[in-house]
């Protein structure tokens, strides 16, 4: 089943949805860093993140540095951002 890009118009409305995120216009992407108390909790938070995207078979691209991690979300399949996009941050944003 094919994605469909956002177009402009939705991706803006999804945008003012998920504030803590960060556009990446050169990447049509999400992005959102997080800081932790240490290392364990970062590395619990990503454990909770990767549940759900091996549910939603939809997966992040991101890294982790002691207590950050850092997610960007993009639709490769569809060439840019989709409301799968959307749909898994704000699942993320519902795990803090």
């Amino acid at each position: 089943m094919m994605v469909a890009r956002l177009t402009e118009g939705h991706r803006r409305e999804s945008l003012a949805a998920i504030p803590d995120w960060t556009y990446d216009e050169s990447r049509d992407a999400i992005a959102r860093r997080f800081t932790f108390a240490d290392f364990n909790q970062a590395f619990g938070f990503m454990t909770r993140v990767a549940l759900i995207a091996e549910k939603a078979d939809h997966h992040p691209e991101w890294s982790n540095v002691w207590n950050r991690v850092d997610i960007l979300l993009t639709t490769h399949d569809a060439g840019g951002l989709s409301q799968r996009d959307i749909a898994m941050a704000q699942a993320i944003d519902a795990l803090l």
